[in-house]
């Protein structure tokens, strides 16, 4: 069984990052093998020492990260097969096998009979399964496990070679100084093996449809609010057991990352609550979240568990105060910086130590497709702020980029498309729309985009 690094601290210093999910790595096979090595080998030769992905689970259909079939398992598709002994039929005889089922059943027994079922009735949500398997009647799932006995371990083994190969490649990024972070969605799709296994702990009837789903009002990414869809918590249910689902499933990523990301953190404050009888999101209404209880249940199980809120959009004073209480890194934007207010959170005057800069996030256009579309007025304002002149606004992003780096804050993160120089057509999602996202690959030849030397002596001369 692979051993477990060391704890290493993010923000032992500052650091350098860069934003890329391995979807996008180049190349036409799984992504954790030599694509992945040689980006890390990328990072390093330029001085960067963290590496953010977006949620490595399994996906739908439509590819997003944010609606994984499993809050646990890895992505099969990223597994690299060439770099694989044997192949999936063949079982490694060692002790790792046996290991990895036994600290894992906690939820891969769940998650491979929910994909072998899934696979049985392809293209049907659990909630339309045949009733005994839908409901988890213990005869049923018992006579479906014995005549697909095969299948489900296939499915287990799947993640077994997930884990050593993700495994590999994070020793082999430590090895060269340059640490994983990850992301972890607040809520999970209602098409899930974690809703299937755990109707209890999620706002559902009894047929196991959604009572009412997760969302947001309209923000600056959605001038129409945001329909998510994904069933909503009974945080009542969840705090009589202690929390033990959510922090099963933050050990599991802590298991995989050195950093963490809660994504739609100001959610565990209050969040937004769309009827599922009239599912628009402007019919939402915000309803208190669990809060100070449930983070005090987290440092008490996870006492080093390295956390950053994501405290983008619609932000309140009491969210604010909840990352405050427990101390957790926020997060900063340069593209939200510039609406004319010198008070911005988000401009650099502004930004604190101990929060993240970005120059975008992976919901935001790229650096330059944000520039070029900017009004003459707020254009002007970014360069007389950044005191950008004519020259140097043809070279859009770097502007940005130097910027970020020369923050106060201890660790800026760089979409890959920026340093890259790329447009809109680089854009790897835009909220509220469900064509043309996750779909972006980077370049074969990206290392030849980018002046190495130049980013490796910003990095230097910023002290990161």
């Amino acid at each position: 069984m692979t051993q477990a690094l060391p704890p290493v601290s993010v923000f032992s210093r500052r650091r350098a990052g860069v934003l890329l999910h391995p979807t996008a790595l180049p190349g036409s096979h799984g992504k954790l093998g030599e694509s992945a090595r040689r980006f890390v080998d990328w990072l390093a030769a330029a001085g960067v020492t963290v590496w953010q992905t977006l949620p490595i689970g399994p996906t739908h259909p439509d590819l997003s990260p944010y609606q994984s079939l499993s809050a646990h398992a890895g992505n099969p598709e990223l597994i690299d097969f060439r770099e694989l002994p044997g192949k999936l039929e063949s079982r490694e005889i060692d002790d790792a096998w046996p290991q990895f089922l036994a600290s894992h059943s906690h939820w891969l027994d769940d998650y491979a009979l929910f994909m072998t079922i899934r696979a049985r009735y392809p293209g049907t949500p659990w909630p339309d399964w045949p009733e005994p398997l839908r409901r988890r009647d213990a005869g049923a799932l018992t006579e479906f496990s014995r005549a697909n006995e095969s299948a489900i371990e296939q499915v287990k083994y799947e993640q077994f070679l997930f884990h050593r190969q993700w495994h590999a490649l994070r020793e082999y990024a430590r090895d060269r100084g340059v640490l994983m972070f990850g992301d972890i969605p607040i809520f999970v799709a209602h098409d899930s093996a974690d809703v299937w296994a755990n109707p209890e702990q999620f706002k559902l009837d009894a047929n196991g449809q959604p009572l009412a789903v997760a969302g947001v009002p309209p923000d600056y990414f959605s001038p129409d609010g945001q329909h998510w869809g994904n069933p909503l918590y009974n945080w009542q249910a969840m705090a009589r057991d202690g929390y033990r689902w959510w922090l099963s499933r933050l050990a599991s990523q802590r298991e995989k990352f050195d950093l963490l990301r809660i994504d739609h953190f100001r959610g565990l404050q209050a969040f937004w609550e769309i009827p599922a009888s009239d599912p628009r999101p402007v019919n939402g209404y915000w309803v208190p979240g669990p809060g100070d209880d449930f983070l005090s249940a987290c440092f008490r199980e996870l006492p080093d568990l390295p956390l950053v809120a994501e405290n983008l959009g619609i932000i309140g004073d009491d969210v604010e105060q909840l990352r405050h209480r427990f101390r957790l890194p926020g997060m900063t934007v340069l593209q939200f910086g510039f609406d004319g207010s010198p008070g911005n959170p988000h401009l650099l005057h502004n930004h604190r130590a101990e929060d993240l800069v970005y120059t975008g996030t992976h919901d935001n256009d790229t650096t330059l497709g944000w520039y070029q579309s900017l009004d003459e007025r707020t254009r002007q304002h970014v360069n007389h702020y950044l005191r950008i002149t004519g020259e140097e606004a043809a070279q859009m992003p770097w502007p940005i980029i130097q910027a970020a780096m020369g923050s106060v804050s201890g660790l800026v993160i760089v979409p890959v498309q920026d340093l890259l120089g790329l447009g809109s057509d680089a854009r790897f999602n835009t909220p509220g729309t469900i064509e043309n996202n996750w779909i972006w690959q980077l370049p074969e030849h990206y290392q030849e985009l980018v002046d190495i030397a130049r980013l490796r002596e910003t990095v230097q001369l910023y002290g990161r």
